[in-house]
C-alpha cells in the first residue's frame, strides 16, 4: 500500500468517524425507529469507486469498530458490523455494473443490504423471527436514505476527480 494511499484512506477514515458521530447527535429525522440517513455511508462509498473494494472493507471496519469504541454500545457493534458487511457486499457486486455516474443506485442497494443485515442481526440477537415483518418499512426508507446518500457520494467524487485532474492531489 502507497504511502499517498494510506494517508487518503486514514483521511477518508476521520471523515466517516465525523460524520457518524455527528449524526449519532441528531435527533431522529422521522419517528421510525431505526431510520437514520447513514451519511458516513458516503466515505465508503467514494472510497469503493475511488480507491477499491480493499480500501474500502478497510475503512468500512475500522470506521465501525471505533464508533462502537466512541458510542460504547456492543449491541449496535453486532448491528452495524453486519449491516456494514452485507451492504458492503451488495454495493461491491452492484458496482460491477453501475458506472461512478449513477452511483445513488450503487447507495441504494447498499442502504437495502444494511437493512437486511440490520433485520438478520435483530433476528440472531431477539431470536424473534417476526422482527422480519419491520423490513418493508426499512426497505422504504432504505430506498429513500440511499438515494440521498448515493447523490452526495456522487457529486463529492465528481469534484474530487475534477480537483485530482487539475492538481494531481488524490490517487
Amino acid at each position: 500500500m502507497k504511502t499517498k494511499e494510506l494517508a487518503l484512506m486514514s483521511m477518508m477514515l476521520g471523515i466517516a468517524l465525523i460524520i457518524f458521530i455527528i449524526e449519532a447527535q441528531i435527533p431522529p429525522i422521522v419517528p421510525i425507529p431505526a431510520v437514520k440517513l447513514g451519511l458516513a455511508n458516503t466515505i465508503n462509498l467514494i472510497a469503493l469507486y475511488m480507491l477499491g473494494r480493499k480500501q474500502s472493507f478497510i475503512i468500512l471496519i475500522l470506521r465501525i469498530v471505533l464508533s462502537s469504541i466512541f458510542i460504547g454500545n456492543m449491541t449496535g457493534f453486532l448491528y452495524s458490523v453486519s449491516g456494514g458487511i452485507v451492504c458492503f457486499l451488495f454495493m461491491s457486486f452492484i458496482i460491477l455494473f453501475i458506472k461512478e455516474d449513477r452511483m445513488w443506485i450503487t447507495s441504494e442497494f447498499g442502504a437495502i443490504g444494511h437493512n437486511i443485515g440490520q433485520i438478520a442481526a435483530a433476528v440472531f440477537i431477539t431470536r424473534t423471527p417476526q422482527v422480519i415483518l419491520y423490513l418493508p418499512v426499512l426497505m422504504l426508507s432504505a430506498v429513500i436514505t440511499g438515494f440521498f446518500t448515493g447523490i452526495t457520494a456522487q457529486t463529492v467524487t465528481r469534484r474530487l476527480r475534477q480537483i485530482n485532474s487539475s492538481k494531481n492531489i488524490f490517487l
